[in-house]
């Protein structure tokens, strides 16, 4: 009986362990893709030269360097303020397939950042 119970602790370990390796980099990167869009917000705000295609480009550009799968029509671009204090907001929305033995699922982010401008 002790030997059954020393095989499903190290079992249930193993899993836990396995599947904090499936689940956090994704939470990673998310939490990394949020400080792109801020970054991308902020140039957004002092460059207003920039078109809203070269703001989804380059949400784009920061998805693809992190393995986000990511579309145009996922990113949203909105100028907010008055022209005195005009402020960016950029966000996404994305999924990523998880997969566990015998379980799948999605974790579902929406990552934004709105400068408050400057």
């Amino acid at each position: 009986m002790g030997t059954i119970k020393a095989i499903a602790g190290i079992f249930a370990i193993v899993f836990v362990v396995y599947a904090g390796f499936q689940i956090v980099p994704p939470e990673l990167n998310n939490y990394s893709f949020q400080d792109d869009l801020r970054n991308v917000a902020m140039m957004g705000t002092s460059n207003l030269h920039q078109s809203d295609q070269d703001l989804v480009d380059a949400v784009l550009k920061k998805a693809q360097e992190r393995d986000i799968p990511l579309t145009p029509q996922q990113v949203t671009v909105q100028h907010i303020g008055t022209p005195g204090a005009l402020a960016v907001y950029v966000g996404a929305d994305y999924t990523v397939p998880v997969s566990l033995p015998g379980y799948s699922f999605t974790l579902h982010f929406t990552p934004s950042s709105g400068n408050k401008g400057i």
